[in-house]
């Protein structure tokens, strides 16, 4: 018999545990080519660094160098701590997710690093517990659910983060940090205020602050979007540094890139710059009570800004200058304008060529000739 691979992988639901800590994995029945079947458990963080080591591996059919070439399905990074809610809104993600990868082409579906992942491991078999703990609780995926995408609202787990330099914090909700602590994120906003929590001391944090363990980018951090998003300001800000915009409360902007701490890219007419994104709210949505809350705090500090940041990783975090944003956001506002013109002057084609139709002298109708005398 040749190689192992898999011929199916079917979400069965979610298990949750109390020991070492409360947290969720997934059930997932692996069907073999030998026929056999087997039920392994993963945590979506788990599943999560599986995706963007196959990606690393398959830079082609991952988009990396052409997005229309992407044939790796799409997972979510972690974000937010929710708890169960959030690992039952998974379930379709992860469910569509399998059924993508045991179908794509044999070089990807049938590798190693699929392979290996999905194999039985010892704790599979035998999972850790304590007897002094409560018992795993199984939910199981009911047979009619829709494999459907949902939003996904957050990890199940707390993701460890680094500081990079030392932080005083302002006020009692704040937390202070060294260089070097390492932190649990339990509640990523996107004002740039993270709430985390060190041993026994809870608070909020700058994102500038903290960076991942596995590497200086921030896995859930958007690519530009040029098109832009229209937003509000809600509250007026003026500008400190030469990359930031002044404005004013009721100006209308688009966010062409969302940054985790909390400094979004805009474009007002021609012009883009950083503004607090605790500042602004999306047009047409509701004012929140929380978000209304949330304004009253001052913008947190931007990387740009943090003086001695010593990170662990060789490699430096990828930046974009305000000078590419610019150019890529006129590039943009050009092909926007030239559509606009283009559709614009088939329309007047077509009004002039009516008008002509117009003006144009109607033919007479023939009139036949007189009969002549004789007839």
């Amino acid at each position: 018999m040749g190689d192992a691979f898999i011929r199916h992988i079917e979400l069965l639901g979610y298990e949750k545990r109390f020991f070492p800590s409360q947290h969720y994995v997934y059930m997932f029945l692996v069907k073999w080519n030998d026929l056999s079947e087997k039920v392994v458990y993963r945590r979506f963080t788990e599943m999560y660094e599986f995706h963007k080591a196959l990606k690393e591996m398959f830079p082609i059919e991952s988009g990396d160098i052409n997005m229309e070439s992407r044939i790796i399905p799409h997972l979510p990074a972690p974000k937010w701590f929710d708890g169960q809610r959030s690992t039952q809104n998974r379930q379709g993600t992860l469910a569509e997710y399998c059924y993508a990868l045991v179908n794509l082409p044999h070089k990807i579906s049938r590798c190693l690093h699929v392979v290996n992942f999905f194999k039985v491991r010892p704790d599979d078999m035998n999972p850790v517990t304590d007897s002094q703990m409560k018992k795993p609780e199984v939910f199981l995926l009911p047979k009619d659910a829709k494999k459907t995408l949902t939003d996904i609202t957050g990890p199940i787990v707390l993701q460890t983060y680094r500081a990079v330099a030392d932080y005083e914090k302002s006020s009692t909700s704040e937390m202070a940090l060294k260089a070097g602590d390492m932190v649990d994120v339990v509640e990523k906003s996107e004002s740039g205020w993270w709430f985390c929590q060190l041993k026994n001391k809870r608070g909020w944090v700058p994102a500038a602050y903290l960076e991942p363990m596995d590497g200086p980018d921030e896995s859930e951090e958007q690519e530009p979007n040029y098109a832009g998003e229209h937003y509000v300001v809600q509250k007026s800000y003026t500008a400190v540094e030469e990359d930031e915009l002044t404005l004013k409360e009721g100006d209308t902007i688009e966010v062409i890139h969302k940054l985790l701490d909390g400094w979004w890219v805009i474009r007002k007419d021609e012009t883009t710059g950083y503004y607090p994104s605790m500042y602004l709210q999306k047009a047409g949505e509701a004012n929140a009570p929380v978000k209304s809350e949330l304004r009253n705090w001052r913008a947190p500090p931007r990387r740009s800004t943090i003086r001695n940041a010593k990170s662990i990783h060789k490699q430096s975090r990828k930046q974009i200058s305000q000078e590419t944003y610019r150019r890529n956001s006129k590039k943009y506002i050009q092909s926007r304008r030239n559509m606009k013109e283009k559709f614009q002057n088939k329309a007047n084609v077509i009004i002039e060529k009516n008008e002509q139709e117009d003006n144009k002298p109607k033919a007479q109708p023939a009139v036949p000739p007189p009969p002549s005398t004789d007839l």
